[in-house]
């Protein structure tokens, strides 16, 4: 199997600006030696904001995995889910600028439906900002037919969510397919008779926490 990059890839254009800047204040600022020093912090940060670590998937039949690193910053109930329009109960995680920010499938399934919205870019921890804020919703439908939605949110900072699936993947739990670039937010669509495992507050790892149990669904 080839080794992946520790760094997602879509970091490599802003690592490579964020050196060459540090570079180049380093060459010609010689009398600020702690602006210098600042811009390597900087660089050093964004390297390690791209970070795109191995995660150990657990096989729990039925449970849900982060799709985000974060804390858990909202569950309630919602009359509609995204996509699926459906009563669900809305999990939601807010990633902050020092978090991972790859994106990972909560289950295995198979991507059937996507929407891109624009908006606006509030502070993604307010519950506003899953309404309002810039978004890609993403519907897994999973092989016995249930329907799992997902959304990516921008945040206050972040200004490009990146989604690598297209309609007609199958994705395994826990595989990455997209992240959110600075500052951002996670929202999943948990099916009403679904056992939440986790609260507010707590913090997830993309790929790894068990957020959610489901019941026994029926094939749609």
């Amino acid at each position: 199997m080839a080794s992946r990059s520790p760094i997602a890839r879509e970091g490599f254009p802003f690592i490579a600006i964020f050196i060459a800047v540090a570079i180049i204040g380093t060459l010609t600022n010689s009398a600020f030696p702690l602006g210098n020093v600042l811009l390597w912090i900087l660089a050093l940060w964004c390297i390690w904001f791209f970070r795109d670590p191995d995660r150990n998937t657990p096989v729990v039949p039925g449970g849900v995995i982060a799709p985000a690193d974060g804390r858990v910053v909202a569950i309630e109930e919602v009359a509609q889910a995204p996509l699926s329009g459906e009563p669900a109960r809305k999990f939601s995680i807010f990633m902050n600028v020092f978090n991972v920010h790859v994106n990972r499938s909560p289950m295995e399934g198979t991507v059937t439906d996507l929407a891109y919205h624009k908006g606006q870019f509030v502070n993604a921890a307010l519950d506003k900002a899953s309404i309002e804020n810039e978004r890609m919703e993403i519907l897994l439908t999973l092989p016995n037919g249930t329907k799992l939605p997902f959304v990516q949110v921008a945040g206050l900072v972040a200004r490009r969510i990146i989604c690598r699936a297209v309609v007609g993947d199958r994705l395994q739990a826990g595989e990455r397919f997209g992240l959110i670039r600075f500052g951002s937010r996670v929202d999943i669509y948990l099916p009403l008779d679904a056992e939440v495992k986790m609260g507010l507050g707590d913090i997830t790892l993309a790929g790894e926490s068990v957020i959610a149990q489901l019941g026994e669904v029926k094939p749609s």
